[in-house]
């Protein structure tokens, strides 16, 4: 007997599902907690300042599973991304790879994020720890607090280092946006991106909720694990 229902295997391949899935119940776990109980798991899983009191190891993994509670759009507009380039991504270089890859992304878009915080709070970091900061004319809190403050969410960097990998690997394919109808190859796209988000990264610096140098961080990580899978004859894929 055949059916013609929609199977979940012809949406996504497995890796790229279970990730889009467990994002996606990691929002809604978000949402429940922090609404209904007051619980806020960006606080507590998000990624805060290597220096901060609320910081911890486990931070740098688990804040890329996060994403924004004042809307639905950051966790679309990564699940997008992430499932139009994962997907084409997984099928070529398999369950693992593709996750390993995925997940070390993440990982170098943290210590870029973190790299960043280092300069920005290096004269609070510097101060003794009874100390107070003068926020504003009316706001004056102690350097732990201050440093706690700082903190990212999102799966925004590891989607950056696979699109990253898009373009390396077929860097001749045509890649539309939503924005813009006219077809752009992957290679050229990358690279224009990539600029862009350098730019804002400088012009934003001390302002500003996005973390430009995270998406960079990410794609550099994603560049240099391509090239060592390819230095060590690794990687599968029409354009290895």
């Amino acid at each position: 007997m055949t059916s013609n229902t929609f199977s979940l295997r012809h949406f996504a391949p497995p890796m790229t599902l279970r990730l889009i899935i467990i994002n996606a119940l990691m929002w809604l776990a978000q949402m429940i907690l922090l609404h209904r109980h007051g619980i806020d798991l960006s606080d507590m899983l998000g990624m805060h300042y290597i220096a901060a009191e609320s910081f911890s190891p486990l931070q740098l993994l688990s804040y890329m599973f996060l994403h924004s509670t004042s809307g639905i759009d950051h966790l679309f507009f990564n699940m997008f991304s992430f499932w139009m380039f994962g997907s084409t991504i997984e099928r070529f270089w398999g369950q693992f790879r593709f996750l390993l890859f995925y997940v070390i992304c993440g990982l170098t878009a943290a210590l870029a994020q973190q790299g960043v915080w280092f300069f920005e709070l290096l004269e609070i970091t510097a101060l003794p720890s009874d100390s107070l900061v003068q926020l504003s004319s009316n706001v004056v809190l102690p350097v732990w607090q201050v440093l706690d403050m700082p903190v990212t969410v999102g799966a925004s960097g590891a989607v950056f280092g696979l699109l990253l990998a898009f373009g390396m690997l077929f860097p001749n394919s045509s890649i539309f946006l939503l924005f813009l109808p006219i077809p752009i190859k992957a290679k050229y796209f990358v690279v224009i991106y990539g600029l862009i988000e350098l730019f804002l990264g400088v012009s934003s610096r001390g302002g500003g909720t996005v973390a430009h140098f995270a998406h960079l961080g990410g794609m550099i990580g994603g560049f240099l694990l391509i090239l060592l899978w390819r230095k060590k004859g690794r990687i599968d894929g029409p354009y290895n």
